[in-house]
């Protein structure tokens, strides 16, 4: 992971400058001593994106450009967006009036890289409906003391295709630092994500490959999540290895968003959760070092532990079609799962292994009782094959009954004698190096 590695090295090697502890993982770049961009050189840039045309290169010296209005690239094709670099070029939407997102982009094969993006009242950046959309090291992140007035994402591609993320910084978001939603064939790749209420989503989104990041501090590292009632039903197919999944254990500073239907599902992540699974279909979890996350390294989840209406055309509720090995977990000795949300107190009070305990992997236990009348089959196809069991807390939890009779078992022999096979494929992305270190 020689990308990573050099993007890690940038990272504390500024931190170090600042004198700051990297263990807090509070900031990236100090952009204080960059050079202030005049009124003239920001105006110029904002008629760049206006009066792009196809095939063009937008670039963007180095400074620090203070904006007023959105960076708007609409229905274009061909468009390359670059910066001088992650700690030299910065975009601050500080004094952003209107409009949500700092940066958006509408159109087909554009990519963005080399830069940084501050402070939007909204999304940082956000692509939709584009087809052929990378993001290349991009620093996104906010620096409010009150972490409830940042944004909602960080890097946010939606209803888009052929998506590739790579080299990038993703911090202090109130939702997902990097979320990919309703999409397909995407790669995330190389990146780091801190300090948000979720690391690194793939929502609602098929043929997506998760692999060579860290997600670190935030509340919930890597999660995968089919909502109801949005344009795009059920994703399926998605693969996570070879991440670093740590001491994601930072405080849930989502705010709840109405009463609809999903209100803000992210709400409910309990600080602590390393991989969390909602409703997810044909995902593979392989090869990660899961480490120190309090409440529970893998959480398999089915919608219905949400409270909220578990019913929406051409989408199931349930979790399907999952298969976990060959992961590295660790688990700190005097930690104890979050008691701020609901699943982090059940973990803490019900799990198969004592009060307090944290749990490597949990499974709430809910099957489709149309398919099987109990779960000795296996009826959702949870398929884990996990090494040394003797040291690994696994929970099945029973809830069909009602919040008040809520058991647990520590049953894994009922989910090992399988295997599923989930296949993407992001052969199509183009520029796309793999490097997938497990062979697969």
């Amino acid at each position: 992971m020689k990308n990573l590695k050099a993007l890690s090295f940038i990272l504390f090697s500024w931190l170090l400058l600042m004198g700051c502890d990297s263990s807090n993982y509070e900031q990236t770049f100090d952009t204080s001593k960059i050079r202030r961009a005049s009124l003239e050189e920001t105006e110029a840039i904002v008629e760049a994106f206006i009066l792009a045309e196809d095939s063009t290169t937008i670039v963007i010296p180095e400074g620090f450009y203070m904006l007023n209005t959105q960076l708007i690239l609409d229905n274009k094709t061909g468009v390359k967006i670059k910066g001088a670099g992650m700690d030299k070029t910065v975009l601050s939407f500080r004094n952003l009036q209107t409009g949500g997102e700092g940066v958006k982009i509408v159109g087909k094969q554009i990519s963005i890289e080399d830069l940084s993006i501050e402070d939007a009242p909204g999304d940082g950046i956000k692509s939709q409906h584009t087809d052929g959309i990378t993001f290349r090291r991009i620093n996104v992140t906010w620096t409010n003391g009150d972490k409830s007035q940042n944004g909602t994402y960080a890097i946010y591609p939606v209803q888009c295709k052929n998506v590739t993320i790579d080299e990038c910084i993703a911090s202090h978001s109130k939702d997902a630092g990097i979320y990919v939603g309703q999409s397909e064939n995407i790669v995330v790749k190389n990146s780091l994500a801190f300090g948000n209420v979720a690391g690194i989503e793939i929502e609602n989104s098929d043929n997506a490959e998760v692999f060579g990041n860290t997600a670190r501090n935030n509340s919930g590292g890597i999660l995968v999540f089919n909502l109801p009632g949005l344009p795009k039903s059920d994703g399926k197919g998605t693969k996570i290895y070879d991440n670093d999944i740590i001491d994601n254990n930072h405080k849930n500073f989502a705010t709840p968003i109405g009463d609809g239907p999903n209100g803000n599902t992210v709400t409910m992540i309990p600080p602590g959760s390393g991989i969390v699974l909602l409703a997810a279909k044909e995902v593979e979890i392989y090869h990660n070092r899961i480490h120190h996350n309090k409440t529970s390294g893998v959480s398999i989840a089915s919608y219905q532990v949400t409270g909220f209406p578990a019913e929406a055309p051409n989408w199931s509720p349930y979790t399907t079609d999952i298969y976990v090995h060959d992961n590295e977990y660790k688990r700190k000795r005097l930690s104890t799962p979050d008691l701020t949300r609901e699943l982090g107190q059940m973990v803490s009070i019900y799990n198969a292994h004592g009060k307090g305990k944290t749990q490597d992997i949990i499974y709430d236990g809910i099957w489709d009782e149309n398919i099987s009348p109990t779960i000795e089959s296996n009826p959702m196809r949870i398929c884990i094959q996990e090494k040394n069991w003797e040291n690994l807390h696994f929970t099945r939890f029973y809830l069909m009954d009602g919040e008040d009779k809520i058991t647990s078992f520590k049953d894994h022999e009922l989910f090992q004698n399988c295997q599923v096979k989930v296949n993407t494929d992001i052969s199509g992305l183009a520029g796309l190096q793999l490097d997938d270190q497990s062979g697969r």
